[in-house]
């Protein structure tokens, strides 16, 4: 059983009085502990496909399962439940508190999930030192550079111990050489914790930390490869 499936998935929407088919009969597999990059150009369907399989959006047509589980049908309560246990998010913004402490940030999952104070804390710190940033646990974000805030971005999406890391062009706002240490971070969390990642990207030498690359083209998967690691 895959962790992740789709099959014949169909996403269409509604712009003044014509439809737009943002995915077309679109069946994947990814199974647990892989790393796989989503590519292709500006409106191919690969964000669609991301906010699908995160639970963000449901598709139009065909099915979703998660865990062997459908997903298609459920309330808005219940994709945020199964987003919560499940899956972690990473976006291009870092989409962190301003006027709150990287602790505080990271904490903010396990406050939703209603864990006690002082085990919020400990796992938080934990995450944090995980993603080489003990002693910064009480910086804000406009104390830290691009590099350390994403690193606090991913400390937070795993704080639950989530199995899925999703990350939407994270490497979007930083520089080359930070580029390359967020990726080599992914590669080894993916390696050493098992953690799933699926990651969208334009560029080319960012999906080559991947394992395997989807490619995208108006609403089509028009490739699915195997990186070669030479």
């Amino acid at each position: 059983m895959s962790l992740i499936e789709t099959r014949k998935l169909v996403k269409i929407y509604d712009v003044g009085e014509e439809g737009v088919h943002a995915l077309e009969d679109v069946s994947v597999k990814i199974e647990k502990g892989e790393f796989v990059a989503i590519m292709g150009p500006s409106g191919s369907g690969k964000s669609t496909f991301m906010n699908i399989i995160g639970c963000l959006d449901q598709p139009t047509a065909g099915d979703y399962l998660l865990d062997g589980h459908k997903i298609g049908g459920l309330s808005r309560d219940e994709l945020a439940a199964i987003r919560n246990r499940q899956i972690g998010f990473v976006f291009q913004g870092f989409n962190l508190l301003a006027r709150t402490s990287a602790l505080e940030n990271v904490e903010l999952p396990l406050l939703y999930n209603h864990v006690p104070a002082g085990e919020r804390k400990r796992q938080s710190l934990d995450a944090l030192k995980m993603l080489g940033l003990e002693g910064r646990e009480h910086h804000h974000p406009n104390q830290l550079s691009g590099g350390q805030q994403q690193r606090v971005a991913i400390a937070r999406a795993l704080v639950n111990k989530a199995p899925i890391l999703m990350a939407d062009e994270p490497t979007g706002n930083l520089d080359t050489k930070t580029s390359v240490e967020i990726m080599e971070l992914l590669v080894q969390l993916n390696n050493h914790s098992g953690t799933t990642i699926i990651l969208v990207t334009h560029e080319s030498d960012i999906a080559a930390f991947s394992k395997r690359i989807i490619r995208f083209l108006d609403g089509h998967v028009i490739s699915d490869e195997k990186v070669s690691k030479t």
